[in-house]
């Protein structure tokens, strides 16, 4: 009556477990690597948009509107981009922002990753 043991014996081996760890932990570093990047892509993406609705920029220059967004970035902290990148255009009574630029986070050694990103107040 004695049973096979290898049918009762489950779970992970040793090397599956450090394998799967290896993954995750390369998983987490992406991410820790990835989120800063899209955070402040967020937050020039929102800044963008409070500028396009904002009524005291839509008389002023586009020297006042760079120099707001460079406010608004130093308060939001983002340092990829500053008021000379912006490209802005006045269309029927309203402004039209938009920015093209691209982040380079160090990963390993000599390895990195690149992105590239165009943000418009139009949506």
């Amino acid at each position: 009556m004695r049973r096979d043991v290898r049918y009762k014996q489950r779970g992970m081996s040793l090397s599956a477990l450090l394998l799967w760890s290896v993954v995750l932990i390369f998983v987490a570093i992406l991410g820790m690597k990835m989120i800063p990047v899209y955070r402040e892509y967020a937050a020039i993406k929102t800044t963008l948009a409070a500028m396009t609705n904002d009524p005291v920029l839509l008389d002023g220059t586009k020297e006042d509107i760079r120099k707001s967004f460079n406010k608004r970035a130093q308060i939001d902290d983002i340092s990829a981009v500053n008021g000379n990148d912006l490209d802005i255009n006045k269309e029927s009574g309203k402004i039209v922002l938009g920015i093209i630029y691209s982040v380079k986070t160090p990963l390993f050694a000599n390895i990195s990753l690149y992105f590239d990103f165009n943000v418009s107040s139009e949506k």
